[in-house]
C-alpha cells in the first residue's frame, strides 16, 4: 500500500519471480501424476486452489498466525476508537472548536480513515490473498496514497501555525482565523486528491495491469512517479517542518528565560500575558511531540524506499514499515490523552453520556 511505497525492492521482485515459476509448476503438474496428499498440499499453499494461475499463500504456523491477527486487530480498534473520540470531542465542544484544533480534527479524521479501511486492508493480505476484487484494491491504494498526503500536510499546517503563534504572537489571531484555517484544511485534502489521482492514473483505468497472478494487489509505479512522491510527501514536507520547529524552539527559549527574568515585577495584565505565552509554549511542545512521532514512524519507511533499488509496490504481505506508519496514526490521540486535560475530560463526557444532556456543548474543559 502506499505506506509501504517501494515496499521489497530486489526482494519483491525475486517474490514475483517465484510466483511466476509457480505459476508455471501449477500448469506442469496438470499432466504429471501426483498422489492426493500432494495435490491437498499444493492446493492449502494457492490463494484459490481451483486456479492454476492463484497467488501463493504466506505460510505461518496456526500460534504465529493467532498472535499477530490479534495484535493486528488490537491495534486497529484501539486506532478507530480514539480517533473517533477526538473528532467527537473537537465537533462536539464548542470551547474546542479553535483554529489549532480544527488542524487536529483534520488530522484525525485522517488517521480514522487509517483505522477504518487502510488497517483492515493490510489484516486481509496478511496471509498473501486479495480476495475483494480489482476495484476495491484499486481504492485501497488510492487512499493509501490520500491518507498519507493528507496527513503529512496536516503536519506542515501544524507547524505554520505553531510558527506564527510563538513567532508572531501579536498578529497570530488577526492573521490565523478559523475560516483561513478551513481553507487550508480544504485545499490540503483537494491537492492530496489530485497528487494521488495524478500517480495513480493509470492503475485507477485499468487495476489489474500489475497482476501476476489471482489473489495478488500491486501497483507498479515509475521511476519519475516515485521521485515526485517522495518528494511531495516526504523530503520537501520534513524540510519546511524541521525548519519552521527549528525557529520555534530558537524563540520559545528565548521567550522562557524572558519570562523567568521578569516574573516577580509583573502587573496582573503582564501575568495574564505571560499565563497566554505559556499556554501557546505548552502546545507549540505537545504538538512538537506529535511531529516528532511522526517523523520517527516515517522515517524508516522512506528510508527503506530511497535505499531500493526498483519502484516497486506491493501489497502482498504486511510489513515492518508499513505498520510502523500504522500505528503513528494510533499513537496520536494517544498523546494527546497524556498532555491535554481538556481530551482527558471530553472522553469522560463522552463515555458517560453527559454529551446528550441539553447545554452539553458550552461545557467547560479548560
Amino acid at each position: 500500500m502506499k505506506f509501504a511505497y517501494g515496499r521489497g525492492g530486489r526482494k519483491e521482485i525475486n517474490q514475483l519471480y517465484d510466483k511466476e515459476l509457480y505459476s508455471e509448476s501449477c500448469y506442469s503438474s496438470a499432466a504429471s501424476p501426483l498422489s492426493l496428499n500432494m495435490e491437498a498440499l499444493d492446493e492449502a499453499e494457492f490463494c484459490f486452489s481451483q486456479l492454476n494461475t492463484s497467488c501463493r499463500k504466506t505460510m505461518h504456523s496456526h500460534m504465529e498466525a493467532t498472535f499477530i491477527y490479534t495484535v493486528l486487530s488490537c491495534i486497529t480498534l484501539l486506532t478507530v476508537v480514539l480517533n473517533l473520540l477526538v473528532i467527537i470531542s473537537i465537533s462536539h465542544f464548542r470551547q474546542l472548536l479553535t483554529t489549532t484544533n480544527l488542524l487536529l480534527l483534520s488530522l484525525a479524521v485522517t488517521d480514522f480513515l487509517v483505522g477504518l479501511l487502510q488497517m483492515p486492508a493490510e489484516i486481509l493480505l496478511f496471509r498473501g490473498c486479495w480476495i475483494l476484487g480489482d476495484l476495491i484494491c484499486a481504492v485501497i491504494y488510492f487512499l493509501s496514497f490520500f491518507t498519507v498526503s493528507v496527513s503529512v500536510g496536516n503536519m506542515v499546517l501544524i507547524s505554520v501555525d505553531r510558527y506564527m503563534a510563538i513567532c508572531d504572537p501579536m498578529f497570530y489571531s488577526t492573521k490565523v482565523t478559523l475560516k483561513r484555517v478551513q481553507l487550508c484544511v480544504c485545499l490540503c485534502w483537494i491537492f492530496s486528491a489530485v497528487h494521488s489521482t495524478w500517480i495513480l492514473r493509470n492503475f485507477l483505468k485499468q487495476p489489474d495491469m500489475y497482476k501476476v497472478c489471482h489473489g495478488e494487489c500491486i501497483v507498479i509505479s515509475s521511476h519519475a512517479e516515485g521521485i515526485v512522491d517522495l518528494v511531495v510527501t516526504f523530503l520537501g514536507p520534513i524540510l519546511v517542518i524541521i525548519l519552521l520547529y527549528m525557529r520555534v524552539f530558537v524563540v520559545a527559549v528565548s521567550q522562557a528565560r524572558a519570562m523567568r527574568s521578569h516574573i516577580a515585577t509583573v502587573t496582573l495584565q503582564r501575568s495574564e500575558t505571560i499565563k497566554a505565552k505559556r499556554s501557546e509554549m505548552k502546545a507549540a511542545r505537545t504538538l512538537g511531540v506529535v511531529v516528532v512521532v511522526f517523523i520517527l514512524c516515517s522515517c524508516p519507511y522512506y528510508c527503506f524506499a530511497i535505499a531500493a533499488v526498483n519502484n516497486f509496490v506491493g501489497a502482498s504481505s504486511v510489513s515492518i514499515e508499513s505498520w510502523l506508519l500504522y500505528f503513528n496514526s494510533c499513537l496520536n490521540p494517544v498523546i494527546y490523552v497524556f498532555f491535554y486535560p481538556w481530551f482527558r475530560k471530553s472522553i469522560k463526557n463522552i463515555v458517560t453520556l453527559q454529551i446528550l444532556q441539553s447545554g452539553s456543548r458550552e461545557a467547560n474543559l479548560m
